[in-house]
């Protein structure tokens, strides 16, 4: 049993920023990556962002430069600071984990938390 608790949505307008945070928990063995997704209405989820715990990471393009992942994993916590947000930016926003699993690893785990609403609007 993973737990996963996201922090730090809320409303904000075009051009504005958010800090969003996530603690992991529970039966988590040694980390691989942490990883953020989104999902608006009516769309499938989709991966944000991403970071191993080698440091490297990887984005969707459309928030290139705009968003950036950071964290520790060691300590199961992953940040995403969001900039000049947009109107498409608007879903409900999950983190989730990956772990090593022999030369491999394996995820996102199956149980996703409760997400963090962020709404961009005028």
């Amino acid at each position: 049993q993973v737990q996963l608790v996201e922090s730090g949505g809320g409303l904000v307008q075009p051009g504005g920023s958010l800090r969003l945070s996530c603690a992991a928990s529970g039966s988590i063995f040694s980390i691989y990556a942490m990883a953020w997704y989104r999902q608006a209405p009516g769309k499938q989820r989709e991966l944000v962002a991403a970071i191993t715990s080698g440091g490297n990471t990887n984005y969707v393009d459309s928030v290139k430069g705009r968003f950036t992942i950071s964290g520790d994993l060691a300590k199961n916590t992953v940040y995403l600071q969001m900039n000049s947000l947009k109107p498409e930016d608007t879903a409900v926003y999950y983190c989730n984990v990956a772990r090593y699993y022999y030369s491999d690893y394996v995820g996102p785990d199956d149980y996703w938390g409760q997400g963090t609403q962020v709404t961009v609007s005028s």
